[in-house]
């Protein structure tokens, strides 16, 4: 997901049309090099030999490798005219030809294509056409479950209609809205719901969440907590279920903003020393951005328990910095070439002090890969990947996060607002 984040980043800072495609029947197109047999598919039996069996000569739905060898014979079409594979995203390809520049993102059958000559880009459509069996989508507005709206300055990626169907499926579709998805005071009252007081429902609930935040961020701590206890789950986390999704309700037109600007990378890192209960284990979150999109987030649970809150908040910098890594590299497949150290801001000043006695980052740190950089516990928006937290400060890391209303909601408010003001206006008596 963050490729997809950076690919559609660069495409709009470059004023490039996003093309997607679809691949029918992608799993058919592969070969076989084993030895397969199967029996013969009912409607097909051949009457003078009903025991005899099938010799695939094709990759078919159903099959171990058929993934792969679809996967393969596509990536390796591709290397013959001339792209190259990204080693940070096996599912990134790139063309580079002279001033001509093409990328290519493939997620089992689906196809983002983008570039900056739009005869080559043409061609290539033409030729996978040719190809493989596919049907070009035109730009993209719908990718993966994800709605994709866009003008000339920004993209906005929501998941608006998915989130409706989960609040359908637990019939909350008219419940109350909350404005915070956590609690930072457990409650005391039993849970009485019909529909989620369900081990299973936990499970299938929490999971349909676990996709929701491809675009809402917001909710990444809460959903970590659930999926914490999906073999479990207490009547706490019932409690935190029914809360998320009545939050989900008041916020289901936010979506996740992508905006021009510099592609200057940036990550905050944090830490909630020893906060579960049980077995004292801190969380880790950090999270960062490109220019002013944020490309990459993650909530963790620390495998082993930290003897102190600086010893958890520099776990929390190791892991940042391998993000970071990675991300850079990513960005040199996607022939972004940035020469500034990538600056790491952290609130603990013991952990950035230490560094010196950590091979890991501090090597990076020497060779100028990252900068740490201190930050005020209040401007540290990581803060929202690791605790449960007040309704004030929940809504400022939100807005800190680009987490925001689609446009089309804005401009609702917006209008009702300037109708609201204009009426206050006409009705105002004259001194």
């Amino acid at each position: 997901m963050p490729t997809i984040r950076v690919f559609i980043l660069l495409a709009l800072n470059q004023n490039w049309p996003i093309h997607q495609l679809d691949v029918a029947n992608a799993f058919l197109h592969g070969d076989i090099h084993e030895t397969v047999y199967m029996t013969q598919p009912k409607g097909f039996e051949d009457t003078l030999h009903p025991n005899h069996v099938c010799l695939l000569k094709k990759a078919i739905y159903g099959l171990k490798q058929a993934p792969r060898q679809w996967f393969h014979k596509f990536s390796s079409h591709l290397i013959s005219h001339g792209f190259k594979q990204s080693q940070a995203d096996y599912s990134l390809f790139t063309f580079t030809n002279s001033d001509i520049q093409i990328h290519l993102l493939i997620y089992v059958d689906d196809i983002l294509l983008a570039g900056n000559h739009s005869e080559t880009v043409s061609k290539l459509i033409q030729n996978l056409s040719h190809q493989f069996i596919m049907k070009y989508l035109g730009t993209v507005n719908h990718f993966l479950g994800i709605q994709i709206q866009n003008n000339s300055t920004s993209y906005f990626l929501s998941q608006s209609t998915y989130a409706t169907s989960i609040l359908s499926q637990a019939r909350m579709s008219s419940c109350k809205p909350l404005s915070n998805p956590s609690f930072t005071k457990l409650p005391n009252i039993p849970f009485t719901d019909p529909i989620l007081h369900n081990p299973l429902s936990y499970k299938q609930f929490t999971g349909s969440l676990q996709y929701l935040t491809i675009t809402r961020p917001d909710i990444a701590y809460s959903v970590n907590v659930l999926c914490q206890h999906m073999h479990d789950s207490q009547p706490v986390h019932y409690h935190l279920l029914k809360r998320l999704l009545k939050y989900l309700q008041g916020t289901i037109h936010f979506d996740l903003p992508i905006t021009k600007g510099p592609l200057k990378l940036t990550t905050l890192s944090d830490a909630d020393w020893a906060s579960d209960p049980t077995t004292r284990r801190s969380t880790l979150g950090y999270c960062s951005f490109l220019g002013s999109t944020l490309i990459s987030w993650s909530v963790k649970k620390q495998h082993t328990v930290a003897r102190s809150s600086t010893d958890a908040e520099y776990r929390a910098i190791a892991a940042a910095t391998a993000d970071i890594l990675w991300l850079q590299k990513l960005l040199v497949d996607f022939q972004v070439n940035s020469v500034q150290s990538t600056k790491l801001y952290c609130d603990n000043m013991s952990a950035i002090a230490i560094e010196i006695d950590h091979h890991f980052v501090r090597d990076h740190i020497q060779s100028q890969h990252i900068l740490l950089m201190p930050i005020s516990t209040v401007d540290q928006i990581a803060d929202i990947f690791t605790k449960s937290l007040f309704t004030k400060r929940f809504q400022l890391l939100r807005f800190k996060l680009t987490v925001q209303p689609e446009p089309s909601i804005c401009r609702e408010v917006s209008e009702q607002l300037s109708t609201t003001s204009h009426n206050l206006t006409a009705n105002k008596p004259i001194a």
